[in-house]
């Protein structure tokens, strides 16, 4: 699918402003797996009419992994330069798929001057349904077995618990929660900068204890909001020989697959 998505610069050279910036963050630049998000994000934005734009090349990390493995430096370094860039273009509103960028975004840079309304995708596609922008009837996925994954910086983080259960709900899915869900949930094991290195030495890795918690429910899909959930819990699934049985999908990509939209 080829579609044309503007860019801030774009919009400020027709003296124009979007509505929002989509901030698509690393994973959903680089890493083959994500792009599949950032597209059905991208798309289901643009079946909403909603007026938006990405930062392209400009983009930069926010800093969030150097800060999580301790380079404070380096963090403020990159956050004041994704600042400077953002009020430059007068950025308000910003989306990000990614809830490492989301918690970021809204929560640190404001110590740095950088205040934004700042929405996790889910946030903004539940906000477009319920204001008749997007339309789900139900779909491919009615009637299946879906389990949602709290990423830690969208939930316990920030008390995000609802916006990706309704979407989900709204397919007509069957929910079933993990007994750790919620404000209880557990951690995929990628959080704190942990994805970019090797686990330490112990008797289970976190991503199969939790896979582990995810299959117990027999699932059709196992549902993630965040990149890192998405490669720890699909690694988990493979390791279980899965694969075949059980998709992990973000919640924007079960939208853009229902079918009815």
């Amino acid at each position: 699918m080829q579609f044309k998505i503007d860019t801030m610069a774009d919009y400020l050279s027709r003296g124009e402003a979007p509505e929002v910036l989509f901030w698509v963050g690393c994973a959903g630049s680089f890493d083959e797996r994500a792009q599949k998000v950032t597209r059905a994000v991208a798309t289901l934005l643009q079946r909403a009419q909603v007026k938006f734009a990405v930062l392209g090349t400009e983009e930069n990390c926010t800093g969030d992994p150097a800060k999580r493995s301790g380079n404070e430096f380096l963090f403020q370094m990159q956050a004041m330069m994704n600042i400077q860039l953002l009020d430059g273009y007068q950025v308000k509103k910003i989306v990000t798929a990614c809830p490492h960028c989301f918690n970021t975004l809204k929560n640190e840079y404001p110590d740095l001057g950088g205040n934004y309304e700042v929405l996790h995708h889910t946030q903004l596609l539940q906000q477009l349904i319920d204001g008749g922008k997007l339309r789900v009837t139900g779909g491919g996925f009615s009637g299946k077995r879906i389990v949602f994954h709290d990423p830690c910086y969208l939930g316990r983080g920030n008390n995000v618990y609802e916006a990706p259960r309704d979407l989900i709900v709204k397919l007509d899915a069957a929910l079933h929660e993990m007994k750790r869900s919620r404000s209880k949930g557990l951690c995929c094991g990628a959080g704190g900068a942990q994805m970019f290195k090797e686990p330490e030495a112990g008797e289970k890795d976190i991503n199969i204890e939790r896979t582990q918690e995810a299959l117990e429910h027999n699932p059709d899909v196992i549902a993630v909001g965040c990149p890192f959930c998405m490669t720890m819990m699909t690694d988990g699934v493979k390791n279980f020989n899965k694969e075949q049985e059980v998709k992990v999908l973000d919640v924007a990509e079960l939208l853009m697959q229902a079918g009815d939209l």
